[in-house]
């Protein structure tokens, strides 16, 4: 059955480089090869498409050029954001939400190990942030707080321009992890007064390998990458010219098409839900119902495991996952499912689906009837939901 199909869900945890990037990138591997550092013409020309794509970046999220630095991906942003901000403040107190991504989550752990204060704020059965528990952890000084625009998991999109005001009347730098957002929210860092962004490119059909950090002028924050002095000082390290410029072409396209794209995977997302909703029982839909990313379905089956599903969807020609595309392979619950409330008898089959630019009704419609099958077979011989109350769960 999968020999003609291949139907890839698994838009957030990468995305193909689309073939304009490709194109855009092809010259700064063969040709136009030199170091942006070098005090020649090939290093100015290099140069010139550093800046390029450097404007590029900083148009689409109404910032200066001269905030955006270059890192090696989002992973390196939120790590340096954290850090940095933490390392040069004198208030070591760091507040960062529940269902962060992993390397929000993992650096603010490792900031406890050196002595770091670090609270995690609450979250509702939805995944939005509790302004209650913000304000009550606020009350004591604290040098940052991060929470993401949009979970990686079930894709609900935070109230990131309330949360930023809050911050600046309590003086607090505020750091967001726009990394699955950048196509499907609006982000404007003025306005919204956000003091750091990170973003990357392997979500939005760039190459992997690459992403950027915005940096407020002024924002008080420690070098993450020592070395030579690229990025005006503050991240060490040879350009990755081709990747950069790359990045630079796939936020110009997200800028040009993003509208579009947008609606076009909301209605595909609207009716994979309730096509699934409607011919599977025993279904939830985690995450919020309306305020969530574009192309974003996180379903939870009752009676069965995700893995299993997802291996089965596999052999069928269906790539969707588990979760993020850091944990995925292991078998531990999802804290971010965890933090939400869901349910055990709900969580251990849990299944993501995230739409991509090139994903169909056709496709849409083969996975549902693959998804029922699928649910069913294994519902007929889980342990699980043999517990949970039977196969017609």
């Amino acid at each position: 059955m999968a020999q003609d199909r291949d139907i890839y869900l698994d838009n957030a945890a990468t995305t193909y480089c689309n073939g304009e990037v490709f194109y855009a990138m092809q010259p700064y591997f063969i040709s136009n090869y030199g170091n942006p550092n070098s005090v020649h013409q090939s290093g100015y020309a290099a140069r010139d498409a550093v800046e390029k794509a450097r404007a590029a970046v900083a148009k689409i999220i109404n910032a200066d050029p001269d905030e955006i630095y270059f890192t090696s991906g989002a992973t390196e942003a939120n790590n340096w954001a954290i850090k940095g901000i933490v390392w040069a403040s004198p208030i070591k107190r760091v507040l960062v939400s529940a269902i962060e991504h992993p390397s929000i989550i993992k650096a603010a752990r490792w900031l406890e190990k050196q002595g770091v204060e670090v609270e995690y704020i609450k979250v509702d059965e939805n995944g939005i942030i509790s302004i209650p528990d913000l304000l009550a952890k606020l009350a004591k000084p604290a040098c940052l707080v991060s929470v993401m625009t949009a979970n990686h998991e079930v894709g609900t999109v935070q109230y990131i321009n309330t949360i930023a005001n809050i911050c600046s009347k309590n003086n607090v730098y505020f750091h967001t992890d726009a990394t699955q957002a950048l196509e499907s929210v609006s982000i404007n860092v003025k306005e919204m007064d956000i003091t750091a962004l990170s973003l990357s490119g392997h979500k939005i059909y760039g190459p992997k390998g690459v992403g950027a950090l915005y940096i407020k002028r002024g924002t008080n924050i420690d070098v993450f990458m020592h070395g030579g002095h690229q990025e005006k000082g503050m991240r060490g390290g040879t350009y990755n010219l081709p990747a950069i410029v790359g990045l630079g072409k796939a936020v110009e396209i997200c800028m040009r098409d993003g509208n579009s794209n947008n609606v076009r995977m909301k209605q595909l997302r609207d009716y994979f839900i309730k096509e699934v909703e409607t011919k599977i029982p025993g279904v939830k839909l985690n995450g919020h119902r309306n305020q969530r990313l574009s192309n974003n379905i996180n379903f939870s089956f009752l009676g069965v495991i995700g893995e299993s599903i997802t291996a089965m969807l596999d052999t069928m020609g269906i790539r969707a996952s588990t979760g993020t595309a850091s944990t995925s392979e292991t078998l531990n619950q999802s804290y971010v499912l965890k933090a939400i409330g869901v349910a055990d008898d709900y969580i251990n089959g849990s299944v993501r689906f995230t739409l991509g630019r090139g994903t169909t009704k056709e496709d849409l419609d083969y996975t549902v009837n693959c998804l029922m099958t699928v649910v069913k077979k294994l519902r007929t011989v889980s342990p699980i939901n043999l517990k949970a109350g039977g196969e017609n769960v």
